[in-house]
């Protein structure tokens, strides 16, 4: 019997595709595996060299026009005139109405889905359009916004309806990061506290969430980038291409810094296209400093972990 498995085992070997052929390719797909790290490598480095040009670009056009009359000065027909200042007050409202929405609602939904949640049909139908949702062109959530905030809930085109149009949009994001950072969480950990005699609460606040932050707060800060880049639900509710006068109130009138910037793209005038390029560094200066504020909440609780 022993002399047959032998023999067998030889025949295995011998044969292509099998257990001897595979240890006798291993060089060929080490060739394979270089090949194609040096691939995604170049692409890459095409990436940030496209990247790069833009940026430079962007900032050849855009630093000059950079002044303190850009910065508080409304908004005006006149490229000589124009500022920025109500864009900028806008986009900031917009933000921190979707920091009081989403961001809670979204971490509370993703705790509730993973940690109370049955395996029933119901939340599983929850789980499947969450998923369909975060993949949904914004201009859909502009429409949906302009039919439920605007007519129905009587709203208006106004602050407060453009921030909850924003926060239905990451919401998604939002469940799915923190879901999978609480997931993430050893099981052991729950059942330490337990052992300890916490609640399920209990075992929740102060030792799964606590390790989970980290990563809620990395989808939250893609989220939050993508929220205040967005344009086309804005402009499905109308908001103002540009304003001569401040925001008052979260039913007031608004533009947004996107607003500003694609409204003067569209004018022919060469010192309009230099107010858009400094509006886009202006917008990217807001997003360096947002996300490296919640960069540094991510590593200080990574720490205090």
């Amino acid at each position: 019997m022993s002399q047959s498995s032998t023999e067998v085992t030889r025949q295995k070997e011998q044969e292509p595709g099998t257990g001897g052929n595979f240890k006798t390719s291993v060089g060929a797909r080490h060739g394979w595996d270089r090949f194609f790290t040096a691939l995604v490598f170049a692409a890459t480095l095409i990436g940030l060299a496209v990247l790069g040009v833009l940026l430079v670009d962007v900032g050849r056009q855009g630093v000059p026009v950079l002044s303190w009359h850009f910065f508080t000065s409304l908004g005006s027909a006149d490229a000589e005139n124009a500022g920025f200042l109500p864009a900028i007050l806008g986009s900031l409202w917009l933000l921190g109405i979707v920091l009081i929405v989403a961001v809670p609602v979204g971490i509370a939904a993703a705790v509730y889905l993973e940690e109370y949640a049955n395996d029933n049909w119901l939340n599983r139908l929850i789980e499947i359009n969450i998923s369909n949702l975060a993949g949904v062109p914004s201009i859909i959530y502009g429409l949906l916004g302009l039919g439920v905030f605007v007519y129905i809930f009587g709203l208006g085109r106004s602050i407060l309806t453009g921030g909850l149009i924003l926060s239905l949009l990451i919401l998604p994001v939002i469940i799915i990061a923190t879901r999978e950072a609480v997931r993430a969480v050893p099981q052991s950990v729950r059942e330490g506290a337990y052992a300890l005699g916490a609640t399920q609460w209990e075992a929740i606040r102060h030792h799964v969430l606590p390790q989970a932050l980290p990563g809620a707060l990395t989808g939250t800060i893609l989220a939050l980038s993508r929220a205040i880049g967005e344009t086309a639900p804005l402009i499905a509710i109308g908001a103002v291409p540009y304003m001569t006068f401040l925001p008052e109130g979260l039913l007031s009138s608004f533009t947004a810094m996107p607003i500003q910037i694609y409204n003067w793209t569209g004018e022919p005038e060469e010192a309009f296209q230099n107010l858009a390029a400094a509006g886009i560094v202006v917008l990217m200066l807001v997003l360096l400093v947002s996300n490296a504020g919640a960069i540094w909440l991510r590593n200080k609780f990574q720490r205090r972990n």
